[in-house]
């Protein structure tokens, strides 16, 4: 499966990891159909780290900080997949602890400074086309919508 993440900044197209992490994928995908990225901000942004975004705390109007929410539950990490290495444009789960990730994620923009959340997040989809986004995406940019794509 694939998703197109349509960004105020163009879109990038996401392969998923569906064998690696098939429960944090449906999760995505669940949430991502029901438009509930639609609209949210990347959050965080840290040069040659991460872009960040899924927080409904983000959205215009919302009442809590940005970063502190998630969609009411938690997924547990999946973390023994043969993908799971943080590379560019890989997306994973951002989380408070263990087992604590709900709907906010990460993009890396390189492997520079990442090889410490090998192990930790779960990573569960890789950007196939338009990586010049992660790099062009600033704190505060929104996510249009998320496009699920069935092979």
């Amino acid at each position: 499966m694939k998703g197109i993440i349509k960004t105020v900044k163009g879109d990038m197209l996401v392969s998923f990891y569906t064998k690696d992490a098939p429960k944090t994928v449906a999760n995505f995908i669940k949430l991502a159909q029901e438009g509930y990225y639609d609209g949210l901000t990347f959050h965080r942004v840290l040069n040659d780290f991460v872009i960040q975004g899924g927080c409904p705390n983000s959205r215009s109007g919302a009442n809590g900080m940005p970063g502190t929410g998630g969609p009411g539950y938690q997924i547990d990490c999946e973390l023994t997949g043969e993908n799971q290495y943080h590379d560019r444009g890989v997306l994973s789960m951002a989380h408070a602890g263990r087992n604590t990730g709900g709907s906010q994620f990460f993009v890396c923009h390189s492997r520079n400074n990442t090889s410490h959340l090998d192990g930790v997040h779960t990573c569960f989809a890789k950007v196939i086309d338009g990586t010049d986004v992660i790099d062009a995406i600033h704190q505060g940019d929104m996510i249009e919508s998320i496009e699920i794509i069935e092979d």
